[in-house]
Formats: structure tokens, sequence, C-alpha cells
């Protein structure tokens, strides 16, 4: 019984000498092969910049303008007055009627808010308007915008939102391609340097991620967005892997 016994011992040690033997190579071959293909894997990841100066094509300006009075008709009368002193001014500049575009006409009445002290009301209405100027002609534009303040004295009052001008570019999908290409190239290029450094050879592209286009501004100027400058610059960065043979 006692010799039985230690035969069934030993059994039970071989068997679990085979199975933890196995449980080893079982995590030894899989590490093994991911190391493998880790390192016949070689590859190089590159980025290539591409840029182009560009000039504005569209420009938006925005003309705000209002009127303040206590009887609505008068408050009314006027900034009908604004509005054609307005037109007239653009009409003469260059612009066309599908160029000047009217937008909505709002107003305020003070009275309606009732924590105002009407004794310090000086007008109760208020009416603003706002002429819109969206054309492709740039430079009429940046032109007609630094003599906008001879409608003061023709009885314009602009209000305090202020008479911006946008420009912006809207070409961005003709010059995508070759923007594309170029940046794909310098990618290439760089990794021509590194396989030149690392004696190696650049192969097929792995990936690729053509990157965010951004527009901003040429020069850098402060207090200037990029929206308020004419003259830009379009950006792209492209992210490219090749294998390396």
């Amino acid at each position: 019984m006692e010799t039985k016994k230690e035969f069934i011992t030993g059994s039970s040690f071989i068997t679990g000498l085979i199975i933890a033997g196995g449980i080893a190579l079982g995590g030894f071959f899989p590490g093994y092969y991911y190391y493998k293909t880790r390192f016949d894997m070689r590859t190089v990841t590159v980025k290539g910049l591409a840029e182009k100066d560009v000039k504005a094509d569209l420009a938006v300006w925005n003309i705000r303008f209002q009127s303040a009075d206590n009887v609505l008709s008068m408050a009314k009368k006027d900034i009908e007055n604004q509005e054609k002193t307005i037109k007239i001014f653009l009409g003469k500049a260059g612009f066309t009627d599908k160029e000047i575009i009217m937008q909505g006409l709002t107003m305020q009445d003070a009275y309606a808010d009732s924590y105002r002290d009407r004794n310090t009301i000086s007008a109760r209405y208020t009416l603003n308007q706002t002429i819109t100027v969206r054309s492709n002609q740039i430079d009429l534009v940046s032109q007609i915008y630094t003599q906008i303040g001879d409608l003061v004295s023709q009885g314009v009052s602009f209000n305090s939102y202020g008479n911006g001008v946008s420009y912006l570019f809207t070409g961005l999908n003709k010059i995508k391609p070759a923007m594309l290409k170029e940046a794909t190239k310098n990618a290439r290029q760089a990794a021509d340097e590194f396989a030149v450094n690392s004696k190696s050879k650049v192969g097929k592209i792995r990936s690729a991620n053509q990157g965010v286009f951004s527009i901003l501004p040429r020069e850098d100027i402060p207090d200037q967005s990029e929206r308020e400058q004419i003259n830009k610059k379009v950006r792209v960065v492209s992210t490219v892997e090749y294998y390396l043979d």
C-alpha cells in the first residue's frame, strides 16, 4: 500500500511538471512571435510640411447703425434716412445691389425694463439696423472701409457693435491636392534622409494621415486676427509611416 501511494505521488509530481512546462511554453511562444513580428516590422514615421500664401477672395462687411427717439415714428424715419445715405455711399463706391444685403430691423423699448428709472431715459425707442456688404472686390472693400467716417458727417450713427470686415479665403478645395502632394514629397525626403543615416532603404507607405489644413495670417500682427487680414497662409502637415527595407 505504501509503495502504491509513493507511485501515485510520483506520478502526480511528473504530471505537475508536464503541466507547468506546458504553461511556461504557452507563455513563451506567443511572446516570442510578438517580439519577432515587432522586430521584423521596421518602420519610420515622418512629417511633411506644405505652405502656400493666398489672398482673401471674399469680404463680409457688416455696417451697423442706429436711431433713438422718444417718438417711434421719428426714430423709424431717421433710420430709413441713414439707410438711404449708406446705400448711396456704397453705390457710388462701386458696389452692386446684389452685394448690398439688408438685415432685419430690431427695436428696444426702454420703458419695457421695469427696473429702469424713466426719469433717466433720454430716448425711449432705439432702432438698430445692419447692412451687410458681401463682395469679392477685396481691394475695393479695403479702400472704402477706411472712408466710412465720411458717413458720420452725413448723419449716420454707428452703434457700439462696431463695423468690422472679415476677409475670407474660400478656395481651399482647389489647392488641397497640390499641397498634399508637396507635403507627401517633403515627408518622403525626410524618410530618405533618415534611411541614409540608419543605413536602410525606404519601402512602401504603411499608413498616412493628411493632417488638418489651417488658414493663418501671413504676418503675425499684434491685436489683429486672421480674418482681419487680406493676405493669409495655408498650412498642412502630413504624417506618413514607411516600411524600412
